[in-house]
């Protein structure tokens, strides 16, 4: 939980915020994000070179392999994926390729078996991708099993969520997420339940998709009914991280609730441990490269975007809650049983193809970004890096103006509070 400390310190920089008049005097000139990096093709192979093999990828909550002997199927980031709870009580991820001739090992998206065994030619593994038995092994010579295991995909959680990488040279998930592993444990993780999961298909690039929920200089404009009487956005305070991550945090307006934005019932359970500015506030995380979510009392609610082409996505909308009552499961982010999106998200998507087409025409060259935009700007230098700056046509590169002594826990801010 934030110590009084933090938290008064946010407060002055609430106030900060709606009192400056330019952007802090240290702040850099953000330069233009190039406009290729939402329509060509040479920057969307290098993401998936790059970006998605190497971060860590939110896959799954327990509850949907809840017990020994459960796995499920996940595609989302272009790889054949299945996640195994396994005997042992650990959970174990691994390509869904059989190592004899490629079929996959699982067909079914669910399910619950005692051995993983491929439909072609019948080779059967373990939980922990062991190959251990194959039809007509008398007709292989010299087949050392020991080494025709399935190959493994990394695989951690935080709490109750599944993380993947494909990356085998990746840090820890704790040493991804840095700091903000421990600003997440007032939420207990540990705890939440899975209420829902759904998925929508976009006619944008990802990344539109995304950034439309990085940054609250649209709200005034884009959510004028919805959000903007709830939150304050001159009163938000953004926050940088290692390895691309951000945080925003803006106050609600007095008498309104951090939910008051969306239609859903707040007679649901809170997580006792959350401190005073998740439950007075929108506080908000982006969690590189595909992840943002707000955190408060009653849910933990991600939302994550994921490319099915340059100029098509997948949202993917998540709802995790304390344990609820029968009849009262939560859904923050969808109408009508997960068929529709809910209305706040409906006003920023319904934007995005018409963002998609305008930026294909010849009269796109890039993207101005404000300081209320900065954690945009962090994103994609953190991008570059991940990729290799040396790999990126140079004009389709970021420069790289944000420094170290904008990233937590250093901000040039505080010392202007004085």
């Amino acid at each position: 939980m934030m110590t009084p400390k933090t938290i008064q310190t946010l407060r002055k920089l609430m106030e900060y915020e709606a009192a400056r008049t330019e952007p802090p005097k240290s702040f850099p000139v953000l330069p233009d994000i190039p406009a290729g990096r939402y329509v060509d093709a040479r920057f969307f192979e290098l993401e998936k070179a790059h970006i998605w093999r190497k971060s860590w990828l939110l896959a799954a909550h327990i509850d949907e392999i809840p017990e020994p002997g459960c796995f499920m199927r996940w595609e989302n980031a272009g790889q054949p994926v299945v996640i195994v709870h396994a005997e042992s009580g650990e959970v174990n991820a691994f390509y869904n390729t059989c190592s004899h001739r490629g079929a996959p090992v699982v067909t079914k998206q669910q399910g619950r078996a005692r051995r993983l065994t491929c439909r072609y030619h019948g080779w059967t593994y373990d939980h922990e991708g062991e190959l251990k038995g194959i039809r007509d092994p008398e007709d292989f010579r010299g087949l050392d099993m020991s080494c025709r295991g399935l190959k493994t995909v990394r695989c951690e959680r935080y709490g109750n969520l599944i993380f993947v990488n494909f990356d085998a040279e990746a840090p820890t998930l704790l040493e991804w997420l840095g700091p903000i592993a421990d600003e997440w444990e007032e939420f207990q993780f540990g705890k939440c339940r899975l209420a829902s999961r759904d998925i929508f298909d976009l006619n944008c690039n990802w990344k539109i998709a995304m950034e439309a929920n990085t940054e609250v200089y649209h709200v005034r404009t884009i959510h004028a009914n919805t959000v903007s009487p709830v939150l304050d956005d001159r009163r938000n305070v953004n926050t940088l991280y290692a390895n691309g991550h951000g945080r925003m945090i803006a106050p609600n307006r007095k008498g309104k609730s951090n939910l008051g934005a969306v239609d859903i019932s707040l007679d649901i359970a809170q997580t006792d441990t959350v401190g005073e500015i998740a439950r007075t506030c929108t506080q908000s995380y982006g969690i590189f490269p595909n992840w943002v979510s707000p955190l408060n009392q009653f849910l933990i609610p991600p939302l994550l975007f994921w490319p099915n082409g340059i100029n098509k996505c997948r949202l993917e909308t998540w709802t995790m809650a304390p344990p609820w009552e029968e009849g009262k499961k939560p859904d923050l982010w969808t109408k009508n049983d997960g068929k529709e999106l809910c209305d706040v998200l409906i006003e920023d998507m319904e934007f995005g193809e018409k963002i998609q087409q305008s930026m294909e025409s010849y009269g796109f060259d890039g993207v101005p970004l404000s300081y209320q935009e900065a954690r945009i700007y962090h994103w994609n230098q953190a991008a570059d890096r991940m990729i290799g700056i040396d790999k990126i046509p140079e004009e389709l590169r970021v420069q790289q103006v944000i420094g170290d002594e904008w990233i937590y826990p250093n901000d040039p801010r505080i010392a202007e509070l004085d």
